[in-house]
């Protein structure tokens, strides 16, 4: 009995020791692994970049070029490209895998921050991750400047930006040519001036129709242009409204509207004085949320109703927003093609399964 106590004793006497050592073991493993001064494939590799040019780690850019100049000229593929394979049969090889070590070892300590990089893995190994992170975030850096890349690519969307603007103005104004109110009004116009020469020409000056055809064409867009305001997304494009010049702008712009908010509050707010017609337009938009170049779009006798509806206010606005979506309502409901769409959503819609006998 004594006998079996003892061996059950040191059976878990035993089992304690092993999970012990399972224990540090496994916290062995777990541990962050030492991490060598010269890592492979970082660098110069295991060897020294400093021991590579044959210099000091006190050494300055001056020593550093020199003797970068004189292994380079030592070691160039080019002075060994003639010359007998050695024993073993690697003299060019050599020579070309030297060479690139030695340029290696120069971009790295040529650079300032390369090499505080580098001076810091050799007195630091045991950082093995950190190293490889400055290692790789120093050569996927972009070489060009960030800003440079910005300013060029704000100009290249300026420039499409404006000719896109300018394409769009004259798709305006050919199909307003081709409209026979405004034509037959610029047409009358241009006779009037005398711009439409229809006299006969005779000998070498004569031209033939087509070419007559053509400067009469021009002659009406250009009175279209002239005699034609156009508002909206077609209007005549301004060189300060792309976008180069928006960003540029962008400080005087704020200072300008901080300073015409702080008026609106001690006119209108402070004082009570009375809205104008430009201040009334301006609420009327902001309750309609339409851009100025959307509410610039509108004619005259419509911003007149407006005005006389006192649209500014906001129950008058509530009102004539209910009066527009009950007259769209009616609008569709007389629609024959509203009528055709909610018939064939009655009969044939997405909800209905039918099948088609062929």
């Amino acid at each position: 009995m004594r006998g079996a106590r003892a061996d059950m004793a040191a059976a878990l006497c035993g089992g304690a020791r092993g999970r012990l050592l399972w224990w540090l073991l496994a916290a062995a493993a777990l541990a962050p692994r030492p991490a060598r001064a010269l890592i492979e494939g970082l660098y110069c590799g295991r060897q020294v970049c400093y021991d590579v040019l044959g210099v000091s780690r006190a050494a300055g850019k001056a020593e550093i070029a020199r003797a970068y100049r004189q292994l380079a000229r030592q070691y160039h593929p080019d002075r060994h490209r003639g010359e007998p394979a050695g024993p073993g049969g690697e003299t060019l090889q050599t020579a070309h895998e030297k060479f690139l070590l030695i340029a290696t070892a120069y971009e790295t300590l040529k650079d300032e921050e390369t090499r505080k990089d580098y001076d810091y893995m050799l007195d630091h190994p045991e950082e093995y991750y950190s190293h490889y992170y400055h290692y790789y975030s120093r050569r996927l850096a972009p070489k060009v400047d960030v800003r440079i890349v910005i300013l060029v690519t704000v100009c290249a969307i300026s420039v499409f930006q404006f000719f896109s603007w300018w394409s769009s103005y004259n798709e305006a104004i050919n199909y307003l040519a081709t409209v026979p109110k405004y034509r037959i009004q610029a047409s009358e116009i241009a006779k009037q001036q005398g711009l439409l020469n229809r006299a006969k020409e005779k000998g070498k000056n004569r031209r033939s129709k087509e070419e007559i055809r053509e400067e009469e064409e021009e002659v009406i867009k250009d009175i279209i242009k002239n005699k034609i305001d156009i508002k909206g997304g077609y209007q005549k494009p301004k060189i300060y409204d792309i976008l180069l010049f928006q960003i540029l702008l962008a400080p005087f712009y704020l200072c300008k509207y901080i300073a015409w908010y702080c008026w609106w509050i001690y006119c209108f707010n402070i004082k009570g004085r009375e809205y104008g017609e430009e201040e009334k337009l301006y609420i009327i938009r902001r309750y309609m949320k339409m851009s100025q170049s959307q509410f610039d779009s509108l004619e005259d006798n419509q911003k007149e109703t407006f005005l006389e509806r006192q649209l500014w206010i906001r129950e008058n606005y509530e009102v004539y927003k209910q009066e527009q979506e009950e007259e769209l309502k009616k609008k569709m409901a007389m629609d024959p093609r509203w009528k055709r769409y909610r018939r064939w959503m009655r009969n044939e819609g997405p909800g209905r399964l039918t099948f088609i006998d062929d």
